[in-house]
This record gives C-alpha cells, sequence and structure tokens, in this order.
C-alpha cells in the first residue's frame, strides 16, 4: 500500500510559506478514499500544488495520510484559504 503525506517541514522546503485554509465541504466522500478525511469547519495548514497527473491544483492538507489514487490531495472547492505565514 503506498501512502503519502506532506510534512510542515517538507511543504516548507520548496516554499517558505504555509497556507491556512478551512474546510467548507466535506459532503461526498469517494467510496474508494482510504485515509483522512478534512472536517467541515476545522482549520488545516495546507498547500495548493498543480497535480502531476490531470493538471488541475489540488489542496494538498499538511499531515493527512491517504492511498493512492487520492493520497492527501482534495479539490479547492472545499477549502476557503484565508491566511499565508511566511517562515522567515
Amino acid at each position: 500500500m503506498e501512502v503519502a503525506s506532506h510534512t510542515l517541514a517538507e511543504a516548507t522546503r520548496s516554499a517558505p510559506y504555509i497556507d491556512y485554509a478551512v474546510c467548507v465541504d466535506a459532503d461526498n466522500r469517494p467510496a474508494n478514499h482510504v485515509g483522512d478525511w478534512p472536517m467541515k469547519g476545522r482549520v488545516y495548514a495546507v498547500r495548493m500544488v498543480e497535480s502531476r497527473t490531470e493538471g488541475i491544483p489540488l489542496i494538498h492538507v499538511l499531515t493527512f495520510q491517504g492511498q493512492a489514487p487520492y493520497f492527501n490531495a482534495f479539490a479547492p472547492h472545499r477549502f476557503k484559504i484565508f491566511e499565508r505565514v511566511w517562515l522567515n
């Protein structure tokens, strides 16, 4: 079983900031999703990245773990990014 997770350290190694987002849509969890799932109204440290396979933006919840094909990536409509903290 392949599992992927971005830690805070890994995320900040590529860019010196952390975005924070609130989950606004936790409905319709795919039946084949195995791993962590966000809860509506909770705040998470996230990173928006482009999907390597689909070329669309995805939200990665830092420290979440999940199995392929979703890993810890979620559609952007599920979150509202409200703060960026620069680490300098």
